[in-house]
């Protein structure tokens, strides 16, 4: 593949054609400069044309609970009682302002992912 912009779909999936052939390119050798070449172009692309959602956030809270390791115990301290963290996991409750303010500081999950809408089953009392 000849570099240039990629300016089209068929561009893009020309120069992910090419990544993959490159991908083992070995370290300080022409290959590997032509992989971070493309690789930051299609970067470049997927930044105009290929929008990535945020996710809701109980699916944020679920993720990073799972890539660290964590359980529902663990979330207890951000969260309150083990009933709270199944309430709000179950989306039977929604977060509170001190409960995002927690997850976040503890998590790291980004706060304007936390307070953003998403759907609950809240039941009246």
């Amino acid at each position: 593949m000849e570099l240039r912009p990629l300016r089209t779909e068929a561009d893009y999936q020309e120069a992910l054609r090419a990544i993959e052939l490159l991908f083992d390119a070995a370290p300080e050798t022409p290959e590997c400069d032509r992989l971070e070449i493309l690789s930051t172009l299609v970067e470049a692309y997927e930044k105009v044309h290929v929008p990535i959602d945020i996710p809701d956030p109980i699916e944020a809270i679920q993720y990073y609970m799972e890539t660290r390791g964590w359980s529902y115990r663990d979330l207890e301290v951000c969260l309150g009682s083990q009933a709270k963290v199944s309430e709000v996991l179950s989306r039977q409750r929604s977060l509170s302002l001190e409960m995002i303010r927690k997850l976040n500081q503890a998590l790291g999950i980004p706060a304007e992912i936390l307070i953003q809408p998403y759907e609950s089953i809240q039941t009246s009392a």
